[in-house]
């Protein structure tokens, strides 16, 4: 995949994500979900990033929508899936990006 096309679809996935904790705030009156995407400290709109960094927050956007949806519907199958995606985004972690993610 192009670093344009990685950058497209982590677009499209930051955009899903807000419109998901928007809708189940509102239904659920959450404060929001707070995800592992946000310590990444890296947007769609900072295309200076590297390929990695787009790959990386798009396996943790990915990751954090399927929580988003498994913590709101219950469905384990999902649970399943996060944790699946989990383990592919640290692949592509460095040590540094580790540690802010655990923090």
């Amino acid at each position: 995949m192009q670093k344009d096309e990685l950058i497209q679809l982590h677009t499209f996935l930051y955009q899903i994500r807000a419109q998901l904790e928007q809708m189940y705030e509102k239904n659920n009156g959450n404060n929001g979900h707070e995800g592992s995407y946000a310590k990444l400290m890296i947007t769609p709109y900072q295309i200076h990033k590297s390929k990695r960094e787009h790959k990386l927050a798009v396996f943790t956007l990915s990751k954090d929508i399927a929580g988003l949806i498994s913590d709101n519907t219950k469905d384990p199958s999902l649970e399943k899936i996060a944790t699946r995606l989990d383990q592919m985004s640290l692949r592509f972690m460095t040590e540094k990006e580790r540690e802010q993610t655990k923090a």
